[in-house]
């Protein structure tokens, strides 16, 4: 009842995205949904968060290697369609299809190779994302899953090269105030992730580059200085916090660090310690980071 009326009273469709994300994670273990569409077999919203919750289910299955992911994946493809029919205006089913598209790694269905909008960029499900920007342009989550799906083609040999066209193409649209303009610090992220193991200093030059400190200054001025901090997505400040202050950008990352609140996520600090699956590392060099950019604001000595 209460996620049946949160979700009725959400008109905006980003945060319609994003609930419903949330809500699936919390529901994929349990049999909620198949409860509450029992109950109301004409609910709209039911509909949409069956496939959501499929879609959950299907990317756990594959991530923990089950033998059961081909046979929840066509489960999970067939509620979508069938929600996209349901709700026609709705991006999410299109955008749990962008989702599941990251399964087929060697692009075998039709659907998922599809031509590019620019000659830079390779086959993809351009289709699947043009119908979500279709229906709510620039949803910050149907471009997160389309670098998703770029990040794991295995015909790249692990480069990101057609992860960073795409990024650039998409910034390069992206009015004022939109949420992309955080994706190319996703990138960035991902390429230290992707470093070598050496774990030296001269790996954090990487942060300090022209071109780290010039995205992450206008993911700052050309997002964040426009939207609410309410409306934004904790990932999204985490990143831009955290690209600032590597950029030695401190009084622009103590306005985020202020925004994020007393809240914290594991990435991407997690992948600056030495360990990426200690989270007490990452939480300690979170409040270092945190406490240094904050003092920059009080005028403290070397601020």
């Amino acid at each position: 009842m209460s996620m049946r009326n949160l979700l009725e009273a959400t008109t905006n469709w980003a945060v319609w995205t994003q609930r419903t994300q949330v809500l699936a994670a919390a529901a994929a273990g349990t049999d909620l949904i198949d409860a509450w569409r029992s109950e109301e077999r004409q609910s709209v919203a039911a509909a949409v968060m069956y496939g959501r919750v499929a879609v959950e289910r299907a990317l756990r299955a594959h991530r923990e290697g089950s033998r059961h992911t081909q046979e929840l994946w066509q489960s999970a493809w067939e509620a979508c369609r069938i929600a996209a029919r349901t709700a026609e205006d709705d991006p999410v089913p299109w955008v749990c299809l962008l989702a599941l598209a990251r399964l087929d790694e060697w692009q075998q269905w039709p659907e998922h190779r599809t031509a590019p909008p620019e000659p830079m960029l390779p086959l993809g499900p351009w289709g699947l994302l043009a119908q979500a920007d279709k229906r709510d342009p620039f949803n910050r989550e149907a471009y997160h899953r389309m670098l998703q799906f770029l990040y794991i083609r295995p015909s790249t040999g692990g480069r990101l090269t057609e992860a960073v066209n795409f990024v650039h193409w998409a910034v390069a649209s992206a009015p004022t105030g939109s949420a992309l303009h955080v994706l190319p610090l996703y990138l960035h992220v991902e390429r230290y992730r992707r470093r070598d193991e050496r774990r030296d200093k001269a790996l954090d030059l990487h942060w300090v580059s022209e071109d780290a400190t010039r995205e992450a200054r206008r993911a700052f001025y050309d997002w964040f200085d426009h939207v609410s901090p309410q409306e934004c997505s904790l990932l999204d400040l985490s990143h831009l916090a955290h690209g600032l202050w590597g950029a030695i950008q401190f009084r622009e990352a103590a306005w985020v660090f202020q925004a994020l609140g007393p809240y914290y996520t594991p990435v991407p600090w997690v992948y600056r310690g030495s360990n990426p699956q200690d989270t007490t590392e990452a939480i300690e060099l979170f409040v270092q980071a945190r406490t240094r950019c904050l003092a920059s604001l009080d005028g403290s000595p070397g601020s």
